[in-house]
């Protein structure tokens, strides 16, 4: 396996209208500190990356010690996945720097504040984050952010493109909605056609693009992506286990098999062999009219995955 997810648990000081995670906060709850060790310790022997994440991982009192921890089975790459707030309070940050945490994947999902607390459901996140992501770059880190595309968002995707350059990532995921939880409750509110954000997408790509940074998206089908296809986030993404409530021993299976979809027609597509589809949820509301098989061009080989 090339890396590992803990959820360390799934309490959050955000409560984003498009949540995958739904109540499990509700239900699950958070793990000891004893339960993330024992977690690792066990994860070492699938990998030497690994992803620490939740729910918000930073909001545990535990969170420094447990990146320590990771750090001293071995782990090589300890990323930090978070909504970012917490890493606006340099001590915080530094001191999980001095862990052993290497990479930071902090979440922005618009480039002003109204749009970005809208879909947080936290006023004052968006001050929070960014000012964790500029210190984080003062700080010579790796940033790697996430945005997740919406129906609120989309149009704005170039702006928040110009922001994150501006804040000095390393690279940048513009990633659709999965339809689960939260945003599977109100999914026509949430969730946005294919055909509207492609030409948005493909734009805020250009900026990063432009400025020499890693762009890339997820859960985008390659019909909707002519001309960007080596941008295709699923391309590079690692094949990772996941230690969610429960284990999910191969994501990209996951994926491939019960996540996401491809319907008989999709065989006629030069990107057939490799594409993973929309997640299912996406033709289960709105059909497959917008998904038509790419039948002109030469296939683009994936990297790895």
């Amino acid at each position: 396996m090339e890396r590992v997810d803990i959820k360390t648990g799934w309490h959050c000081n955000n409560r984003c209208v498009f949540c995958v995670q739904g109540n499990k906060r509700e239900l699950y709850g958070t793990r000891t500190t004893d339960e993330v060790k024992q977690i690792l310790d066990q994860a070492r022997h699938d990998s030497d990356s690994i992803v620490f994440t939740g729910g918000e991982v930073t909001i545990r009192r535990d969170v420094v010690e447990l990146v320590k921890h990771a750090h001293d089975l071995g782990f090589t790459r300890i990323q930090i996945q978070t909504n970012g707030r917490m890493l606006a309070y340099r001590k915080l940050t530094e001191q999980l720097i001095e862990a052993g945490a290497n990479e930071f994947s902090p979440a922005l999902h618009g480039p002003t504040a109204e749009l970005h607390d809208f879909l947080t459901g936290a006023e004052g996140s968006f001050r929070q984050t960014v000012a964790g992501m500029r210190l984080l770059s003062d700080l010579g880190q790796t940033v790697i952010t996430n945005s997740v595309i919406v129906r609120a968002n989309y149009r704005h995707l170039v702006e928040l493109a110009k922001l994150l350059v501006a804040l000095g990532v390393d690279q940048y995921q513009l990633a659709f909605v999965h339809p689960l939880g939260t945003a599977k409750d109100n999914f026509y509110a949430v969730v946005p056609r294919f055909a509207l954000i492609e030409p948005f997408v493909k734009r805020g790509l250009e900026v990063g693009l432009r400025a020499g940074r890693r762009v890339m998206t997820e859960a985008i089908p390659y019909c909707f992506m002519k001309g960007y296809e080596r941008y295709v986030g699923e391309r590079v993404v690692p094949r990772t286990k996941i230690f969610d409530h429960s284990v999910l021993d191969d994501y990209t299976e996951y994926r491939l098999t019960e996540g996401k979809l491809k319907r008989a027609e999709c065989k006629a597509c030069l990107h057939f062999a490799y594409c993973e589809g929309p997640w299912r949820e996406y033709p289960e509301h709105y059909g497959w009219d917008e998904l038509v098989p790419v039948t002109e061009g030469q296939a683009l080989v994936p990297e790895c995955g």
